[in-house]
């Protein structure tokens, strides 16, 4: 299989992690880094032995096929339709917009020019999620009745050496983390029908305790809680909740609860994990792992799924269409809150093709 010219658009922290397991699979070619910040770019570059360059000269490059955008969320819809109109195929970060109507103007591009859109999380392509899907679909646990979506920390200004954007418009625990248990659980269940929610923001301001910004305080523009209920099509309902404002807690992050069993899925913000299923009145049990890209860091999977359908013509697994309906469901959280009502999702989406089993060797079928 030929080889897909890639580029990044951004260089920040998680340009690292897509750059270091872009080299586990084959298909993808990186040829160039490029951020507004040209030292972040220089940086990256000399990390990894690429050529840094300013993100116009990258989308004139006629060797790249697909741009990664990188940015932060609120540049995430712009850099997108520069990308679509360079016409190159972009696969984003999540979210895809930090609203539907950005998100919108990405997708409705993309159809004009027959470009492709793709957009994290892609971790629900690890074997751990995998597996857990398999195993609904063989009927492991009988018909998905509920289940439930649980992420809490005391927030991710203890780490970041730069987190006043997860506290700014496009951010939150909704919008950073509710991608991957949403993602996970579409895959899983099916696409969703309506979502029922609450939000809070209990703080106006946070107090940074890492380096380098040790000592400042950062505003707090959305909210740090949001919870609810998800009601999918196929009539599974399943409570969530996502925040910034938990010290410790015990919940599983996803369980789903069939008519005959339940089963533990692992965390949805990794590729692997543990896979358990306790049958109605038994015990919990773990589940052998049937697919690959466990052990590890995969964050260029879905890149590589992308490259790999646009050389061979098939739809690719993290597309812009799942992360749409991902986004609006996220979006509805907050007018759920806002109106007082319950709110009717209008995407729709297949839930994406399951990956081979057994394999972890960079090849993606």
């Amino acid at each position: 299989m030929r080889k897909v010219g890639i580029g990044i658009v951004g260089c920040g922290n998680i340009s690292t992690a897509y750059l270091k397991a872009a080299q586990r699979f084959p298909v993808l070619d990186i040829k160039a880094v490029a951020d507004m910040r040209s030292d972040a770019a220089e940086r990256r570059g000399a990390e990894f032995g690429l050529p840094a360059m300013r993100v116009d000269q990258l989308l004139k490059r006629d060797d790249v096929e697909i741009v990664i955008n990188l940015t932060v969320p609120l540049a995430h819809t712009d850099v997108s339709l520069a990308v679509l109109n360079a016409g190159k195929h972009v696969h984003s970060e999540k979210p895809l917009g930090v609203n539907v109507a950005e998100a919108r103007k990405v997708m409705e591009l993309a159809a004009q020019k027959n470009l492709r859109v793709g957009c994290a999380p892609d971790t629900f392509l690890g074997g751990g999620h995998q597996t857990a899907r398999k195993l609904i679909d063989d009927g492991a646990i009988g018909a998905p009745v509920g289940g439930s979506a649980f992420f809490g920390c005391p927030g991710h200004e203890r780490w970041h050496p730069a987190p006043g954007f997860y506290y700014l418009r496009g951010g939150g625990p909704m919008l950073d983390m509710g991608p991957y248990y949403i993602t996970d659980l579409v895959q899983l269940l099916g696409p969703v029908a309506s979502v029922m929610g609450s939000t809070a923001r209990p703080r106006s301001e946070r107090l940074v305790t890492s380096q380098p910004m040790n000592g400042a305080l950062i505003p707090v523009e959305v909210p740090t809680h949001v919870a609810g209920m998800l009601e999918f099509e196929s009539g599974a309902v399943v409570s969530i909740a996502m925040s910034f404002d938990v010290p410790k807690h015990r919940h599983a992050p996803i369980e789903i609860y069939g008519d005959r069993g339940s089963l533990l899925v692992p965390d949805p913000n990794r590729f692997g994990g543990e896979v358990q299923v306790a049958k109605t009145g038994g015990e919990w049990e773990a589940m052998p792992l049937t697919h690959g890209h466990v052990e590890g860091e995969f964050r260029s999977i879905g890149v590589a799924d992308m490259a790999t359908a646009i050389v061979t013509g098939r739809p690719h697994r993290a597309s812009g269409a799942l992360a749409f309906h991902v986004l609006e469901i996220m979006e509805a959280f907050q007018t759920s809150a806002d109106e007082g009502r319950r709110v009717k999702i209008e995407s729709r989406v297949d839930r994406p093709e399951m990956m081979p089993a057994g394999r972890d060797t960079g090849q993606i079928d």
